[in-house]
């Protein structure tokens, strides 16, 4: 018993330090890597060093396997820390797998595996090699045979004497696997001697084999012959993931065979991929899984192929993904720790404890897949844990730590809960959780004296206390006693039966009308101490009071959790839930709520057979929405009508019992949709999705064109013009025109057919029409099915001739600098056929062609009009000519005017007004003219009573004006000079204001506002004009 709390009173010391940051496991900060090591350093005696480092408190003790023998320090070994350096070294003693472990009180961790190898390379043993004898245009290997070495050797041959090395090519081969030189065909300057040099990589060293005599026979040439693939790569070539693999591959043949790659998957090779196929090698750097698969050689010549295969394994040394964390068990607890890694082949995986293998038992220790589960902890369970996950390429190590604590019971941080709640009838549990270690024994007080169990009162193996069917005798406090060999704790909490909650509304099914409100009703009684939370719920969703659009409202008092969906849809029917919940209990109730609205749209609207002007449809009715459908409508659209349209059918009345009808009155060659809306007694639904287009069957036409109308046109022409039938008045394809015509009192008639149904306009040319005949006219129509009506006949005149004299006494006078009045002698009104239905007068400036003219034409048998619109002070040139519809007559002899100076281009200015008695007078200063404008003759006063009425004018040949005293409105007043040349530039509004006393003056720089004008009294000096 002494040494257990020996033990206890140590794990709680070491507990704490570390829980303080003093205290440490061992975690590796530096781990020993592999070491090549070059043999000829060995002999200069050398050392290498394995570096390892931990950090751990208290400082951890280092230790050291070789091949999994511990090794002991001394003069060849040394250990400087947690570094191993090892003096003297030999070859055969010291190469192997090395470890390094890191111990402290918390236990032991076990590094990586670290290697030292000896890199070496021997001389060649022959001094002489035998003469290789070949024919011309034969192949040929020269073996190199290296000698003994350790460590990545490269190959090269020297050619006779050194420097001259063989340079490979498509011809020549040196293979890095094995050293051996190719000589696909031989030709007479290969003749010579062969050296092979070989170079270890590590130790730099290199050494030069026997020379090899190459020599030809004297016996022919030899004859062409098929590839003979001489460097093959292996069947199986493993590659670990991200490395560089290279293949080698050469073949022997007369001629020189051409050395290609690629997959036999057909899977192109990446960009990547470096094929050297000068020198044999197919090269892969970075290997993934995807460069894994089946790789084909193909040696061809003109005599032939030959190929060899091999299989590129992806292989990949493990990773780990998930590792074990540090944990603090109680005694009796259980552990698990999960361990995963990837890796290809799949990883194994092994559990180390303390630096030794920890070996799984049916009772207490178990690994699967790299989980380990330990249950029933003992003290003994602490220390140091390692996961390793190999597999034939390489492991990985990961650490945790596992603390197994003993505890006396303590229930600091889960104390009983200081008040439990439980209704009248119901069952409650009462929690007891300590925190002990091991687990002891529970028993429980109520008030002072100890729980009796009963046959609702029952004390679980937990340690928690059950009370079933709670009444309110059970009501008081609860203790908990916890004891095991360390200790005794207890912890007190309160247990209050209160009465429970119970709905008095009774569950029913409620049947409304769309747009009607309905109230749910959820009525409780209840324990007024506790509080009670209503919650609602649609179709098993929790109703957002507030959202759903306003539909729903909470109308309930303090006991009552009434809601009201106001304005109903069809969406709200379905079942809604009223949940009551009190901090001792929960109950619900359910309403079915049925919704009557217009009936759905309906479905399946097939056109089962159409004809020219009628569609036989039918359909499958949509829900009715709790009210019987009791009629349908079906409703039409084409590309030519405005939405849709409501159709005549029959019956006249599609009863809510049919699911067939006719409609009547299409238009024949018109692509239509249908839709079905169904009514009964509450409303007319949604329409349904339209039909599928279907197009009526064609027939003759029956809508002739309208407005037909001519005339115009050149001379002997009879031009028809009409308004294109619309597509919809059609009836089928192929539609055109036949335009019939004949003059006046001809018996028969002629015809043309046109056939665009596009087409407005016939001409028809002949030099027998005279000019301005009359014609009747008639246009009919016609489609593929066959010829419509004419329609009625009306009178057009043939093309008419333009006038043949011109206007005379024409003679111009100047109005004003922009305005100038052209007058002249009319021709006759309708001489011969040659009508003057207006003149057009064309103008230009002095200096300008007449080509650029301006043009301006009146109508009627007018003689004269003002062209406006001209520069001041300019000369215009002026002709006047007749025209009709066939053209303009001859000009008559030019004429030219010259408009007067502009008018003034400064406005009055120092207007200044003054109020006296009922009048006001308004001055301003004389406009003077410039010396290129007209002289001032006067001015013009506009006034108005507001910004939108049309003004008075007033003229005055003075500077001055008098006007009534306003005396409800202000007035809006401008002046403007005049003179010959027009009216001039003219000041901005003036608002004289209302002004209630008898006496004011102002001037216009003082006026900001715009008002209403009050009447105006004129003085004797002025002349109104309204």
């Amino acid at each position: 018993m002494m040494l257990l709390w020996k033990l206890l009173v140590l794990q709680s010391l070491v507990g704490c330090l570390a829980e303080m940051g003093v205290l440490q496991s061992p975690v590796f900060s530096k781990q020993p890597g592999s070491i090549v090591y070059p043999v000829e350093n060995v002999e200069k005696n050398r050392e290498v060093v394995f570096s390892c480092e931990a950090q751990a408190s208290p400082p951890p003790l280092y230790r050291w396997k070789l091949n999994g023998t511990e090794l002991k320090p001394g003069s060849h070994y040394i250990l400087s820390g947690g570094n191993l350096r090892i003096s003297h070294l030999n070859r055969d003693q010291d190469a192997g797998t090395y470890q390094c472990l890191a111990t402290n009180s918390f236990g032991t961790i076990v590094s990586r595996e670290a290697s030292l190898t000896f890199a070496y390379l021997e001389h060649f043993k022959t001094q002489r090699r035998s003469s290789v004898s070949v024919r011309e245009g034969q192949g040929v290997v020269l073996l190199c045979g290296p000698p003994p070495h350790s460590g990545d050797l490269v190959f090269s041959w020297i050619f006779n004497e050194y420097p001259t090395f063989v340079k490979q090519d498509t011809r020549r081969f040196i293979s890095q696997e094995t050293g051996n030189l190719y000589i696909a065909m031989v030709e007479p300057s290969d003749v010579g001697n062969y050296t092979c040099v070989v170079t270890n990589t590590v130790t730099k060293s290199r050494v030069q084999g026997p020379p090899t005599p190459l020599v030809l026979r004297s016996d022919g040439v030899m004859g062409e012959y098929e590839p003979k693939i001489e460097v093959q790569f292996p069947e199986v070539v493993h590659v670990a993931k991200g490395s560089t693999v290279k293949l080698e591959c050469f073949a022997l043949g007369n001629p020189v065979p051409s050395i290609t790659w690629r997959r036999t998957d057909g899977v192109p090779f990446p960009r990547k991929v470096d094929m050297r196929k000068a020198s044999g090698v197919l090269e892969i750097p970075y290997f993934q899984q995807e460069d894994a698969g089946t790789y084909e050689c193909v040696a061809e010549n003109s005599r032939g192929m030959n190929t060899v295969k091999g299989k590129l394994s992806f292989y990949a040394p493990p990773h780990l993904t998930e590792k074990p964390q540090d944990q603090q068990k109680l005694i009796d607890d259980s552990l698990v720790w999960e361990c995963k890694a990837t890796g290809k082949p799949k990883p194994s995986y092994r559990w180390m404890k303390n630096g030794e293998n920890l070996e799984s038992n049916e009772e207490r220790v178990q690994v699967v897949n790299g989980a380990l589960s330990i249950s029933r902890l003992t003290l003994s369970d602490t220390g140091m844990y390692q996961c390793v996950a190999g597999n034939k390429h390489g492991e990985v190590y990961s650490n945790a730590e596992l603390r197994v604590i003993a505890v006396a019971p303590d229930f600091s941080h889960s104390q009983l809960r200081s008040q439990t709640l439980v209704k009248v009838g119901g069952d409650v549990l009462i929690e007891c959780s300590p925190k002990m270690s091991p687990w002891g024994v529970i028993s429980w007080r109520k008030g002072t004296e100890p729980l009796r169990e009963t046959n609702r009162v029952n004390i679980l193996e937990s340690g928690n206390l059950r009370i079933w069917n709670a009444t309110k005798t059970d009501s008081g406090l609860y203790t908990c006693v916890a004891r095991n060999q360390f200790g005794v704790a207890s912890s007190t909490g309160s247990l209050t039966v209160k009465e429970p909650t119970i709905i008095t509304s009774q569950p029913n099914t409620l049947d409304v009308t769309v747009g009607e409100s309905v109230v749910l009703p959820c009525q409780v009684s209840h324990d007024p101490s506790l509080e009670l939370k209503f919650t609602w719920f649609f179709n098993e969703q929790l109703i957002h009071f507030g959202s759903h659009g306003g539909f729903f409202e909470k109308v309930g008092g303090h006991s009552a959790g009434d809601i009201m969906i106001r304005n109903i849809q069809l969406k709200h029917a379905g079942k809604y839930t009223c949940a009551v919940q009190t901090k001792v209990d929960s109950i619900s109730i359910a309403v079915d709520l049925v919704v009557r609205g217009p009936p759905g749209p309906p479905t399946s609207i097939n056109v089962e057979e159409i004809t020219d002007t009628t569609a036989s449809l039918s359909w499958r009715p949509g829900p009715d929405n709790h009210s019987p459908i009791t009629a349908y409508t079906i409703q039409a659209r084409t590309p030519f009508s405005l939405g849709w349209q409501a159709v005549t059918t029959v019956p006249e009345v599609v009863g809510g019992h049919r699911l067939t009808a006719t409609v009547i009155d299409l238009s024949p060659w018109v692509e239509y949709e249908f839709r079905v809306l169904a009514s009964n007694s509450i409303g007319t639904g949604e329409p349904s999705k339209p039909s599928k287009q279907a197009r009526t069957k064609g027939t003759s036409p029956k809508v002739t064109p309208a407005n037909v109308s001519g005339g115009g046109g050149s001379r002997s022409e009879l031009v028809i013009t009409w308004e294109p039938v619309p597509e919809e008045l059609q009836n089928g394809p192929g539609f055109g025109y036949v335009v019939a015509f004949r003059p006046n009192g001809a018996p028969g008639w002629m015809q043309a057919a046109v056939p665009s149904a596009e087409a407005s306009r016939y001409v028809f040319k002949n030099e027998s029409i005279q000019p301005f005949s009359p014609f009747q006219v008639k246009v009919g129509v016609y489609n593929n099915e066959g010829e419509g009506p004419f329609g009625s006949v009306t009178t057009i005149y043939s093309a008419e001739e333009e006038p043949g004299r011109a206007p005379t006494r024409v003679r111009a006078r100047s109005l004003s600098a922009s305005e100038v009045e052209v007058l002249w002698k009319a021709l006759p009104w309708n001489a011969s056929k040659k009508r003057v239905l207006g003149y057009e007068l064309r103008y230009w400036v002095k200096g300008e062609k007449e080509d650029s003219a301006n043009v301006q034409r009146t109508v009627g048998n007018q003689t004269s009009t003002v062209i406006r619109g001209l520069k001041g002070s300019a000369t215009y040139y002026i002709t006047v000519r007749a025209y009709n519809t066939a053209g303009t007559g001859p000009p008559s002899s030019t004429v030219n005017v010259t408009t007067k100076k502009p008018p003034p281009s400064q406005p009055p200015v120092k207007v200044m007004w003054n109020t006296s008695n009922s009048k006001i007078i308004v001055n301003w200063e004389q406009v003077k003219a410039l010396e290129n404008e007209s002289e001032v003759t006067g001015y013009k006063v506009f006034y108005k009573k507001n910004r939108n009425s049309s003004p008075n004018i007033m003229e005055t040949n003075t500077t001055s004006v008098e006007l009534a005293l306003p005396t409800d409105e202000d007035y809006i007043i401008q002046i403007k000079p005049f003179g010959e040349g027009g009216e001039g530039s003219s000041t901005r509004q003036i608002t004289i204001p209302r002004i209630p006393g008898p006496n004011a003056v102002g001037s216009a720089s003082k006026v900001s506002t715009l008002s209403a004008l009050s009447t105006i009294a004129l003085s004797f000096t002025a002349r109104t004009s309204l």
